[in-house]
């Protein structure tokens, strides 16, 4: 669920870059010393199963008056305390998730030059990133990713995933562009959807958040995990909060997903039929800090790859990230700067490596950058 995690500094070295080929990596017995992860955030192999009720988003828009308290509840009390929540009953077509899945595959499993047709560049968060190993000098996270941008309510909304993908990698992929903008289209009413539960929840009515993200630019992320001959020593992705305001996110049936509660990691089961929902930094700020970022991260395995689908949704790039005056009050006073997502972007694209603190430390550099 990472945009790009965990505690490192950025590359500043004129050194040639690792190249993370998983082709050949995920055969070997021994792995890159930059991949090797510290003793005490190296993944743990038995992990109690995180237990939560899933949210039943029919009963929430069904409008029934008991169901919808009752939802509110489980969220605002899940929200507060860790900032994670599973749907069921999303609406989201299962055969449109299968193809989305299938898809990664296609993509996935070309050689690398051809999968470098689009290549993330440094300072973006658009592309294919194997690892992102020409940005971060240690702590790498096992993984490939291609990342792209949909923007709702734009004049190109209807088409703006299928033209990235025919302009980056050519007509061969008009199709796969296709699925993907369906997906995205899918997570985008999702999201919408979800945050007149949030905005319920924090009682601010049904329609102020969804207000908000009307038009929003957001990023979709394919994230692969080849297996790896050492998993005991390295992570799919590090510890981190996620920038952006909310993640929904499918996984495959492989496992892998951890979420740290009550002081200790916890794994979270794939559920087919279930999306999980996490609360970003963004969306923290927007509640001023009563809803809390969720700290997650990824473990890997020697046998199996496992796959992900990622919906990040963002607001405008111009849009102004503010709490409603109703969350503020002399017991809740403000705690984060107004900002807008564009500069939040830029500092996690150039800045700072995405963890547990990346609002804090945004906060502190956004008083020294006012102005960009």
């Amino acid at each position: 669920m990472s945009m790009d995690c965990c505690n490192s500094s950025i590359l500043p070295t004129q050194e040639q870059p690792l190249v993370f080929d998983a082709s050949v990596l995920q055969f070997q017995s021994t792995i890159p010393s930059q991949f090797i992860w510290p003793d005490g955030e190296k993944p743990s192999l038995e992990l109690p199963e995180l237990v939560i009720p899933p949210i039943d988003l029919c009963s929430f828009l069904s409008g029934d008056p008991f169901e919808v308290d009752k939802i509110c509840q489980l969220v605002d009390e899940a929200c507060k305390k860790h900032g994670f929540f599973l749907v069921v009953n999303h609406g989201v077509d299962s055969m449109l998730i299968k193809e989305a899945h299938k898809y990664m595959d296609s993509f996935f499993a070309m050689q690398l030059s051809k999968k470098q047709k689009a290549q993330r560049k440094i300072g973006d968060h658009c592309g294919y990133s194997s690892s992102f190993t020409g940005r971060f000098s240690n702590k790498l996270p096992w993984k490939e990713t291609l990342s792209f941008r949909y923007r709702a309510n734009d004049e190109n909304s209807s088409t703006v995933v299928e033209d990235y993908f025919f302009n980056v990698m050519g007509q061969d992929f008009m199709q796969f562009g296709k699925v993907y903008q369906e997906y995205c289209e899918a997570m985008s009413s999702l999201s919408l959807g979800i945050m007149e539960l949030l905005g319920m929840s924090l009682g601010v009515g049904r329609a102020h958040f969804r207000e908000f993200f009307q038009g929003h630019d957001s990023i979709m992320r394919l994230n692969y995990y080849p297996p790896c001959q050492k998993p005991n020593l390295t992570l799919g992705t590090g510890p981190h909060c996620d920038p952006t305001s909310l993640t929904i996110l499918h996984q495959d049936q492989v496992g892998g997903l951890q979420v740290y509660l009550d002081e200790q990691w916890q794994s979270v089961s794939p559920n087919p039929d279930a999306f999980v929902v996490n609360i970003g930094d963004t969306f923290m700020a927007l509640s001023n800090g009563i809803y809390k970022s969720c700290l997650h991260r990824a473990a890997v395995n020697n046998t199996t790859v496992r796959k992900s689908l990622a919906f990040f949704l963002c607001p405008k790039m111009d849009k102004v990230v503010t709490p409603p005056n109703n969350l503020i009050n002399a017991n809740n006073p403000r705690i984060y700067p107004d900002f807008t997502w564009h500069n939040l972007l830029h500092f996690t694209q150039n800045y700072h490596r995405a963890d547990v603190k990346t609002l804090n430390a945004f906060s502190a550099w956004l008083q020294q950058h006012v102005n960009i």
